[in-house]
């Protein structure tokens, strides 16, 4: 079995390679300067359909990492997936989002299934990595002073370990065909709200966070500093409404059915 990694480069793809090591037969990076060393390395973006069937070539399992937000990710998602099937890749494995919908409250939960249905529809065995949010961005949601401010309400969040999503991964692509035609709501242990997380980082961190609510209409225009682009602000926006209206709030046991542990709660996540 030839087994291929994308994004090896990135948070998520390193602790992939980290958990597989030799096992991995090839990477797919779009910079070569910045691949891991001592792997079989092709160069390919996901836009690039030709350069990503040739990368692609011989592979029998892929790990396909979401790409970078942007308003152009469904069409090279779906590029790359095509890519895929065009070279004969035999098992995909792709790492979406919980919420992914074609009505997602976070808009780029749509993207994810856009890619989903590409993917049912390629011809190659799948299986699907639905991520929550990662718990380690959650201090990143805050500003200098610690302050995480959104249109959240009192909804809940149950936030996933980084770590948690390379295990199953690792664990699916070790064994691709027992996981063939799954998908995986990959959560953690507990649903909290924002408040009750700053709570428990500002213990945990040493340094203080809090939550502070803001209407829909605030979060929009504290955010135009940072751009102007629609989609980048509805993205930012969407990811505490969504977490208002429950879509995030969904507490599974698919880390443990997987991998044999329990999910990392946020302590374990940012310790």
């Amino acid at each position: 079995m030839t087994l291929t990694l994308t994004g090896s480069t990135g948070h998520l793809g390193r602790l992939v390679l980290d958990r597989l090591g030799d096992r991995v037969d090839r990477l797919v990076v779009r910079d070569a300067s910045r691949a891991p060393a001592g792997f079989d390395t092709r160069v390919a973006t996901y836009g690039d359909r030709a350069a990503s069937v040739e990368a692609l070539r011989g592979t029998d399992v892929l790990l396909m990492v979401s790409g970078a937000e942007s308003p152009t990710r469904r069409e090279e998602h779906r590029t790359f997936i095509e890519a895929a099937a065009e070279a004969g890749v035999g098992h995909v494995v792709y790492t979406s989002f919980l919420g992914a919908a074609p009505d997602a409250g976070f808009t780029l939960g749509r993207d994810h299934f856009d890619a989903e249905e590409a993917v049912r529809a390629s011809g190659m065995a799948w299986t699907l990595l639905r991520d929550n949010f990662y718990t380690e961005v959650l201090p990143l949601f805050a500003d200098e002073d610690g302050v995480v401010a959104g249109p959240a309400g009192q909804g809940r969040l149950a936030a996933v370990a980084r770590a948690d999503v390379a295990d199953v991964a690792a664990a699916v692509l070790s064994d691709a065909p027992a996981h063939a035609g799954a998908t995986y709501a990959l959560t953690g242990p507990e649903a909290l709200t924002l408040g009750e997380a700053t709570e428990r980082m500002t213990r945990l961190l040493g340094r203080e966070f809090s939550y502070r609510e803001e209407s829909v209409e605030e979060a929009y225009a504290s955010r135009r500093r940072w751009s102007q682009e629609q989609w980048q602000l509805e993205a930012w926006v969407s990811t505490y409404t969504a977490i208002a209206d429950g879509e995030c709030a969904q507490v599974t046991d698919d880390v443990r059915r997987v991998t044999g542990h329990d999910a990392r709660t946020l302590e374990d996540a940012l310790g």
